[in-house]
């Protein structure tokens, strides 16, 4: 685990001229990237090697930050925009950072098709549960009940569960946590960098002025708090009955497989191909 000072790695990895972030007093974004920073960091990665992309959204705005070569697109087409920058450079290592409103509604047919083909991504999603960039409409994650612009007497449709849908979706990777739990993050985005394959990490954290603000969840602190008073470990959730588990949300690495990389496919397919040519 990275032990640097956080004040190095800012140094080598964030371009301080352009802070203070656009990002609102209390939000999770900035918690969720020392936590990414710290994990390639902890792998020594090549700075030159390391692609970053983003779509539109609160989180989309770190690439505005970070020191890695860095796409910003269109809204929910990062996956897409990913896999093109993965065949082209397969050498590379690929992030892409999702909001759930950016990667599960309008970019939900993007991220559950880099699932289905297992490329060789990281996809980051920052959950708050709400569209907060564009004012608090309600994503595919808002609890039901939760209230939102566009569910001003409450939300009344289901919510994903990100990790059960990529899992179902064929990610061989899928872990989630929280903001409050910075070491978890770092260890499960550390683990998701390294494995082959589509790999997803869900991060809960806090939106304080638009989704915490209007559903009187309190501030920053109090939205940590609750954070890790409802996440339960895979170990003490299995003990526990599903009235037990009701409300409370299950952290860690919760899938993990080996299944055929897309890259390596597609290179297979086209030696195949080339060698019937001849």
């Amino acid at each position: 685990m990275s032990v640097k000072p956080l004040s190095r790695l800012l140094d080598t990895y964030v371009y301080a001229e352009r802070t203070p972030t656009t990002w609102c007093p209390g939000c999770g974004i900035g918690i969720v990237l020392q936590s990414m920073i710290r994990a390639i960091d902890d792998l020594g990665l090549d700075t030159n090697r390391i692609a970053v992309v983003s779509g539109v959204g609160c989180a989309a705005h770190a690439t505005s930050y970070l020191k890695f070569d860095a796409f910003h697109g269109l809204h929910g087409r990062v996956p897409a925009h990913a896999t093109g920058i993965k065949l082209a450079k397969p050498e590379l290592t690929v992030l892409c950072l999702l909001g759930d409103g950016d990667g599960l509604a309008i970019g939900g047919n993007q991220f559950i098709h880099a699932a289905r083909r297992n490329i060789d991504l990281t996809a980051i999603l920052f959950n708050n549960f709400t569209y907060g960039r564009t004012g608090g409409q309600f994503s595919p994650t808002t609890p039901h009940g939760a209230w939102a612009q566009t569910a001003p007497f409450g939300m009344m449709e289901r919510n994903f569960d990100v990790c059960e849908l990529s899992r179902a979706a064929g990610a061989t990777y899928v872990a989630r946590s929280i903001a409050y739990n910075g070491n978890l993050t770092t260890r499960l985005i550390r683990n998701a960098i390294k494995h082959k394959g589509f790999s997803v990490v869900e991060v809960l954290l806090q939106c304080t002025e638009i989704y915490g603000r209007y559903n009187k969840q309190g501030d920053g602190a109090a939205m940590l708090t609750w954070q890790r008073e409802h996440a339960v470990t895979p170990g003490k959730a299995a003990g526990l009955s599903p009235e037990q588990l009701e409300g409370r949300f299950v952290i860690g690495e919760l899938h993990r497989s080996e299944a055929p990389e897309f890259c390596e496919e597609y290179d297979r397919l086209i030696a195949r191909v080339q060698g019937k040519a001849r």
